[in-house]
Parts: structure tokens; sequence; C-alpha cells
């Protein structure tokens, strides 16, 4: 009888659930989401390891050997302080690489197939001594034989067979060939031996449960493949009837079977076993010998010996690696706030919060590295051969230069807490920094990457300057700091500009380049648009006009308004007829019902969304599409059903989509619905058209479509402004031509 599990009360459950929610709140990961927190954590695990390693390696008894290669001379003689043995893992892999390929294949080698196979020998004979003895003719005894073994023989051989006058002798003959073939076995070589020894296989015999084992040459083994020939030997070697001889294969083939096959299981011990046979390969270094000798050339031996005695030396006092763990968990929840309160004026995304993350790993173990493997060069910072501008350009590009700038100071302030920058190259690396987050500004083109390349390269040739001269350091220091300080920004450039489009493409982000592409008219899907939805193009481009100023006027990302506006009403194309802007003398909707109609309209936010996810469109301007019509009603087609039914839901007029949750989207949906309701306005006055807008923004407001987009009545005063002063250049008042004398030639300019 099972015993029961205690019952945990569900009021201890939730308080502990509780308690961790706290937990996870307190520290910001709850805040993150699961996909940042967990990119948060694993990359604080593996900073803390690569942090910790560095620190080890600074503490060991030798000091910093990663300047050790082989080939390369050395610079001080390192001596053994005490004896030591050790396994040579290269020699002993060596060695058992080769004596496992030494280890045979076993196979396993099976009697029953033999009873099988004779059985059904005897078997065939008997159907034709039976056929014999009911006197049928030879074509109906050739039919039956047919049937019961079908396609087995060939026509001669069976022919031979039949016809031949001491058929009962081949009975007894094929006993005898089948007998002595299976004594050796019949094998399976379906598999890949090439790892095991290439002249012997061992086959196992089980004999009254007890097993034999016996070893096989390649050039012995028997298999369907070479049957033929074992056959023909065997008949021969017994001094058989020619007769029988010439018909062997083709009457017997096809009883043969299998017998001894592959055993992958006894195959494994074997190679077990030899393994723990295995005797590994020692090295002996004696105290007080010279394990590196300055001035001479590291050989690999050499080499061995200095990685052994580094592992040797006792562990370091745990109390300095927590401390270090400690550290750099500060530094983690400092980023955690950066991201979170500090300078971002959106709401960072998903791949943009583990992108920054992953950077702040990048950034303390490549600056760790960095000090451990670079060469010790007088007077050079270790951050001159770290590309802290790369790091910087990155968040740079695809999360403001704000944020950038945040951590163009941040991140040289952590590693020089963390002991990985001295004064000197945390100056190098904060100016570096700053000049990239400050150079790519107002980017955008790619060719402003290398511009930006070059600038960095300036700052970071200034910044060596200031250092050389705090030090004090003589006129042949100059020129080669000019040129790794030169070279640090101008690869930096190279290297981000390659990097740029995997990014792009992996966080799928509204960078300014990528949407400069995407605001070509000439794209495809625009081309389209503007082919099949002539209207929706012209209000989408008039749209775009009128985002793209207010946006401007009030601080916001106008070209990501712009971008957004081209695209957000590319759901129409299925159904351009259906829409006002693309009708001419008929309107579908007189032949259909209101409710149908309202699906038919708000059907194309929902298209449009689909259209731009296979476009693999930035999120940013696929939110602008779903959202550019919030979840407002659709008014006139409400009314209309109104008239004609007596209980009509508002719910099944509205669209689906969510209010705008940014400046840029909520922008678009203003545009959007001044430029549709302007066309209405019969000689449209600047005076009339503030009115008219300011009925619009207040309706917008009224039904709570702009509570989530952080727009102020200050922007909204100042993109209704905007707005107005692009329509009224746009429907600006024309002067009155007089009449023009019909004998005039030239048309009035």
């Amino acid at each position: 009888m099972m015993k029961r599990m205690p019952k945990v009360p569900i009021k201890e459950v939730s308080r502990s659930m509780q308690k961790m929610h706290e937990l996870l709140k307190r520290t910001g990961l709850l805040r993150l989401g699961p996909a940042p927190g967990i990119v948060c954590l694993l990359s604080f695990i593996a900073a803390a390891i690569v942090t910790v390693t560095y620190n080890n390696l600074e503490m060991s008894g030798m000091g910093d050997i990663s300047d050790f290669e082989v080939g390369r001379v050395a610079d001080r003689d390192i001596t053994a302080d005490f004896a030591l043995s050790y396994i040579d893992e290269y020699a002993t892999r060596l060695r058992m690489e080769a004596q496992e390929s030494l280890v045979p294949a076993v196979f396993r080698y099976s009697s029953d197939v033999v009873e099988y196979v004779l059985g059904d020998w005897d078997a065939f004979c008997d159907f034709i001594d039976q056929l014999e003895m009911e006197e049928v003719s030879l074509n109906s005894m050739w039919l039956t034989i047919q049937a019961g073994y079908p396609a087995w023989f060939p026509d001669e051989a069976l022919a031979a067979y039949l016809s031949a006058p001491d058929r009962q002798q081949f009975r007894e003959y094929g006993l005898e060939i089948l007998g002595a073939l299976y004594v050796q076995g019949v094998f399976s070589l379906g598999v890949d031996l090439r790892n095991y020894n290439p002249d012997i296989v061992e086959v196992l015999f089980t004999h009254h449960y007890r097993t034999e084992r016996e070893s096989v040459h390649f050039s012995d083994i028997i298999t369907l493949d070479n049957c033929g020939q074992a056959i023909t030997r065997i008949a021969v070697a017994q001094g058989l009837s020619q007769e029988f001889r010439a018909i062997a294969h083709a009457l017997l083939g096809p009883f043969i079977r299998v017998n001894v096959l592959y055993s992958s299981e006894d195959s494994q011990v074997r190679v077990t076993e030899a393994m723990e046979r295995v005797i590994p390969v020692m090295r002996n270094i004696d105290k007080g010998m010279r394990v590196i000798r300055r001035g001479f050339v590291i050989t690999a031996d050499e080499m061995l010996d200095l990685q052994a005695l580094q592992a040797s030396f006792p562990r370091q006092d745990p109390r300095s690696n927590i401390g270090i763990v400690l550290l750099i968990a500060s530094l983690y929840m400092f980023f955690i706030l950066l991201q979170d309160k500090i300078v971002h004026i959106r709401a960072s995304h998903t791949g943009e919060s583990c992108l920054l993350f992953i950077l702040v790993f990048l950034y303390l173990a490549g600056s760790a590295l960095n000090r451990n493997l670079t060469p010790a060069l007088s007077n050079f910072p270790s951050s001159i051969f770290f590309p802290t501008a790369l790091l910087v350009m990155i968040p740079a590009v695809f999360m403001g230069p704000l944020l950038a700038l945040a951590l163009a100071m941040a991140f040289p302030l952590c590693a020089s807490i963390a002991g990985f920058f001295d004064i000197p190259s945390f100056i190098f690396a904060l100016a570096s920094g700053a000049a990239a987050a400050v150079a790519l500004r107002k980017a955008e083109k790619r060719m402003d990457i290398i511009k930006a390349g070059m600038i960095i390269a300036a700052v970071n040739c200034a910044a060596i300057i200031v250092i050389l001269l705090m030090q004090a350091a003589g006129l042949a220091e100059y020129p080669r700091m000019l040129f790794w300080a030169a070279l640090n920004g101008i690869v930096s450039g190279m290297l981000f500009l390659g990097v740029l489009a995997p990014l792009e493409h992996f966080l799928n982000a509204a960078t300014t380049f990528r949407l400069i592409e995407l605001s070509d008219l000439n794209a495809p899907i625009l081309r389209k648009l503007f082919t099949t939805a002539p209207g929706t193009y012209s209000h989408s481009v008039m749209v775009a006009t009128l985002a793209e100023q207010a946006c401007a006027d009030i601080g916001a990302n106008a070209l990501l308004a712009r971008v957004g506006a081209y695209y957000h009403d590319v759901g129409k194309m299925d159904n351009p007829d259906y829409f006002v802007e693309n009708q001419t003398n008929h309107n579908r909707h007189d032949d259909i019902a209101p409710r149908l109609s309202a699906t038919v309209i708000r059907s194309h936010v929902k298209v449009g969304v689909e259209k731009a996810r296979n476009l693999n469109l930035p999120e940013d301007v696929i939110e602008i599409i779903a959202e550019h019509h919030g979840n407002s009603l659709i008014t006139w087609f409400y009314n209309k059903a109104t008239q004609q039914e007596d209980d009509v839901n508002s719910d099944d007029f509205a669209y689906t989509s969510s209010p705008p949750r940014s400046r840029e989207s909520a922008i678009v949906m203003l545009a959007d619905v001044t430029e549709a309701a302007t066309r209405t306005l019969v000689k449209p006055t600047v005076a009339r058209m503030e009115k008219f807008l300011q009925q619009l923004f207040d309706a917008k407001v009224e039904h709570g479509q702009l509570a989530q987009s952080d727009l102020t009545f200050r922007d909204l005063e100042t993109i209704k402004k905007a707005f107005v002063k692009v329509l009224a250049g746009y429907y600006h008042s024309r002067i009155e031509y007089p009449k023009v004398d019909s004998e005039m030639k030239e048309d009035p300019q």
C-alpha cells in the first residue's frame, strides 16, 4: 500500500509564491519580462564566470601566462617550485585512440537461422518429391513451383534441377553445402566499421549457456554478396557433381539468410574494456627545474609542463571570488535600472532588452579577457585594443543616442570598478564611447557609419595625446600609440557596418537605415498599392506628409511616422473598391447590409498586419498599422444600421485593435482621420480647418483613443498647427484667371 504524501496547505503555497514574486519584483527581473530576464540572468552568470576566472589567473603563483605560446620566444624564466607528476593528456588520448582502433567489431552468431534455412531446403525438396509422386505433368509441376516459390529461381536453374537424373542426390548436396557455409556464418556488414580493427572481427557463439569467441579475418567473411563464390568453393572442395555445381548458387541462394549480426552493445563493451586497460602517459617535473627558459623558443612539451604547473597551484580564497560576483551583481542591477527608468523615452522591446544585457556581458567579459590577453606594452592603455566604440554604436542605432551616451559612460566606469581598466584605459574608453554615441546621432545612410568611424578615430587620437601628456611620455611613443588609437575607431566602424544588417534582421528593428529603405515609394508593395488602389495610395502619401511634419514639430520619430503612414492602409489592396477614396461612380456598399460593410471596412486592418508580417516589416511599423484606427466606431454604417434595426450593438461596428500606444502611432491616427475628413470641406480656410481639426481631435480624446499615447495637450496643439500648415499649402487659394480668348495659342502660367 502506497504511503500518502502529506498535504501542503494552500495558504502556505500561496504565501511562498507571493514571497518569490516580491523577490523578483525587488530585483527588477520581473519587470524585464521572461525573455530579457532569462538573458539578463544568463549573461550575469557568464560575466561572473569570466571575471572570476580572470581574477584567479591574476592571483595564481606564476602570474599571467597568457603571453606564452608555442613558437614564441620567452621573455622570462619560470622555475618549478615543487616536484610534479601529471598525465600527458595528448599522448594519452593518442594511445587510447590507437587502442580503440585495434578493438575488433563484435558480431553474434544465430544458430536458429541455420535450422530455419536447412528446414526450408528440406521443405523445398519434399515439395518437389510430392509433385513427382502425384505424377503431374511437367507444365503443371512448373506452374505449381512458381506458385509456391514465385521468382525464387532462374528458369534455367529450375529446369536443370527438375530434369537432372540424380536429382534425389541434390538434396544431400544442398544440405552439405549449406551446413559447410553456415559453419563460418553469413555476415551482415551494413554498418560503419571504420572505427574498429581494419583486419579482423570477433564472433560470439553461444552453446548451452556458454559463450565462445572466435576471430575472423575480413577476407574470410561470407556475406550475401559473395556467398555465390563460397558455395562454388565448397562444392568443388567436396567433389560434388558438375551438374549440381553449375546450378548450386542459383538453387541455394534464395534460401540463404544472414545469421551473423553486428552487436553494438558487445562492441561497446569491448571498447570500454580496452579503454580501461590503457595506462596513462605520465610526465614528471622535478623541483627547481626550469620549465621555461628566457630567450628560447617555447616548445609544445614545455607549454604542457607550464600549464600543468599553473593548474597544480592551490585554489584561491573563495572570499575574493564572492566579492567579485557581488560586484558584478550590483553592476547588473545598475543596468536594469538604467534601461528601465533613466533614459528610455518609450517602452523597450524584448529584443532590445536582451541585446542590452548581452552587450553588458560582452563589455565586462571582453574587458577582462582583453586585460589578461593583450601584450604588456609600455604606456599602452589596455582599452586601446578593445572596441568600446562598437559596443556603444549598437545601442546608439537600435535604442537611441541618449541610452548610448549613458552606456558610453557606464561601460568604462563598470570596467574600472571591476579592476579591468586603469585610469588611462578608462579615459580612452570613455572618450571613444562618447564619440560613438554622438557620431551616429544623425546618421541616415550606411556611409555615415564609415564617417562615424573616422570621427571616433580622431577622438581616439586626441584622447591618446592627452594620456601621453599626462604620462610625460617621450616623442617616440606617439606614432605607434596614435596608429593603434586611429585603427581602433576605424575597425569599430567597419565591424559595426558588418553586424548592422544581421542585427536588424534578428531584432526586426526600425533603425534609421531600415526606415529609409522602407520609405522608398518604388518598393514593390507600394507600387502595387498605387496600381490597385490609387486613391488609397494618394491618401497614404498625404497622411505621411502630415504625420512627418507633426512628429518633427513635437520631437517624435518623424521617419517612423512617415513609413508607418505609407504602409498603414496596405490592407485595402484586397478590396479597394469598397473604400471611398478608390470609388468613382458606384458605391458597392449600397448593395450590401451595413454589418457586412463594417466587416469589410474593419478587415483592412487585420489584412494589413498580415501583409506587414509577411514583408517582415519592423514591429514599430506593424503597431502603427494595427493601431491607426484604435477601437473606434465605424459611425457611418453604425448609424445606417440603427435606421434599419431596433437593437444594434455598437461593438459589432467597432475596430478590434487597441488604441495607439506610441506618439508616432497616435499621430498617424490623427493624420489619417484629418486627411480623410478635410476632403469634405468646401473652400477650406485656415480658420475653418483649425476649428474642424479641433473637433476631430476632441472626439478622439473623448473616446479615449489617445489615452495610452503619452501625447500632451501641448503636443496636440502643436500637431494641429502642423496639420493646418501642411493642409493650407495643399488647399491654398488659386487666383481666378480671366477668360482666355479662343484665339490665344499659349496657356497662362
